[in-house]
């Protein structure tokens, strides 16, 4: 999602607002692209009090696989016992998604209490939505008295409002083109941005499976004093990699041995993510490296919605850029949905969504491309130039812009359906199934 400054203020008064106009309000500040920088977050976290300050936290970077690095970290700190706060974006379906406790999203009584509050300072200093939601997040966890947070990048990492923290731990997942218009159009110069959260005398571990550009990530982690530095494919080792509709299944080897685990998430790449967080853990100390010791049990409760998550014969996979459709791609033929499979695609105008296609095509029987309602207009695909793309491949490829009706028509006949492209995508579809994307 896009961030921005703000067109027209928004009469948010005291005692009066519902949570619809307060999100109105709020997404109101989602105009002209993001503004990278951490004034605005520091000073209005300072207004609050800093409470981004008074929760320890892990940090989370990466073009592909933070989310999932995020869930498993918050699934084995509670299996310890500890109250655990999570900060994600986007949401699904439910600003409040973003925003939770032990898996219970912040209520929307607190989300007006906070814009009606805050609305005075958000507009003097100019801040954008993801300042405003970064800070009712950190204001949040303090007022539920969390243990611990672990606090997912939105974009980039250097100039990302979540790094005005000094977390326990940081850890860069994977690295992919996407965002190059803010972050750079190379893998090195989005590495850079990545790495960004590194900090000195705080623990970096890094997930991505590319040798020279972990290298990379490595050197900036060292350049800019973090201890340790824990290249991850260096020191450890994940085999007999084994993928179902369950989840995956996998040997971790490390230098106290080796251990078959098991995470519900589904691909290959899981394996490497749930290390990455093990390693998250294992490197912040006590009282959180505990969780990484017998991590089974708590890992049985990792969940994270719309990564190939399985609903009867629908897939939903927010994958929004070819390095994700490539990964999505990797597990279909490892799972072997039933045939045919339908997919019912939408994609973002800024994404490489030629090769978004290409990549899905040899697995894809029937293409539906649509156009779903949540997509802010100035960022939405054109569904014509799009189909248009897909019969010139020789795709079997229809456009539908009513997305209701799309949904349907991927719907109809046997086989599978895949939605993916966008977390719009996604997010619309869920709603309209009726599928929960909450899960505590």
């Amino acid at each position: 999602m896009s961030d921005g400054a703000v067109g027209s203020r928004m009469n948010v008064s005291s005692g009066t607002t519902s949570y619809t106009e307060a999100l109105e309000y709020l997404f109101a500040r989602v105009t002209g692209g993001w503004k990278l920088g951490l004034e605005r977050t520091s000073e209005l976290l300072s207004l609050l009090g800093d409470p981004h300050a008074r929760v320890p936290a892990f940090h989370v970077a990466g073009t592909n696989g933070k989310g999932s690095v995020i869930s498993t970290l918050e699934a084995l700190l509670r299996g310890q016992g500890l109250r655990v706060g999570k900060y994600t974006s986007p949401h699904l379906i439910d600003f409040r998604e973003r925003i939770a406790v032990n898996g219970v999203p912040i209520s929307e009584t607190e989300v007006v209490d906070f814009i009606e509050r805050w609305t005075p300072d958000v507009e003097r200093l100019g801040a954008t939505f993801f300042e405003a939601t970064t800070a009712m997040a950190f204001d949040h966890f303090v007022r539920a008295d969390v243990d611990v947070a672990v606090i997912e990048v939105g974009l980039g990492g250097r100039l990302d409002s979540t790094n005005v923290i000094t977390p326990v731990a940081a850890g860069v997942s994977s690295i992919g083109i996407d965002h190059v218009q803010y972050l750079g159009d190379t893998l090195e110069l989005i590495a850079r941005e990545k790495a960004g959260i590194f900090k000195r005398g705080i623990p970096a571990v890094i997930g991505e499976p590319n040798e020279s550009l972990r290298a990379f990530l490595a050197s900036l982690a060292r350049d800019a004093g973090a201890n340790p530095v824990r290249a991850l494919a260096d020191e450890w080792n994940v085999s007999d990699i084994s993928v179902a509709l369950d989840g995956t299944r996998f040997t971790l080897h490390t230098r106290a041995g080796a251990r078959r685990l098991h995470t519900p998430l589904i691909g290959r790449h899981q394996a490497m993510n749930t290390a990455t967080a093990l390693a998250m853990l294992e490197s912040a100390g006590a009282p959180y490296a505990a969780a990484a010791l017998e991590p089974s049990a708590a890992l049985a409760r990792v969940r994270i919605a719309g990564r190939f998550q399985s609903v009867g014969n629908i897939i939903f996979d927010v994958a929004h850029n070819p390095a994700g459709c490539a990964v999505l791609c990797e597990t279909l033929a490892a799972v072997k949905p039933t045939r045919p499979l339908t997919c019912l695609m939408t994609a973002l105008r800024d994404k490489d969504w030629q090769a978004m296609m290409t990549t899905l095509a040899p697995l894809v029987d029937r293409f539906v491309l649509a156009s779903p309602p949540s997509v802010p207009a100035d960022r939405a695909w054109a569904l014509a130039e799009a189909l248009e793309f897909a019969l010139g491949k020789g795709l079997n490829a229809t456009a539908e812009p009513d997305f209701d009706r799309a949904l349907a028509g991927a719907r109809t006949g046997t086989g599978t359906t895949l939605i993916t492209g966008s977390f719009h995508t996604v997010g619309d579809a869920m709603a309209r199934l009726q599928v929960s994307p909450l899960v505590a």
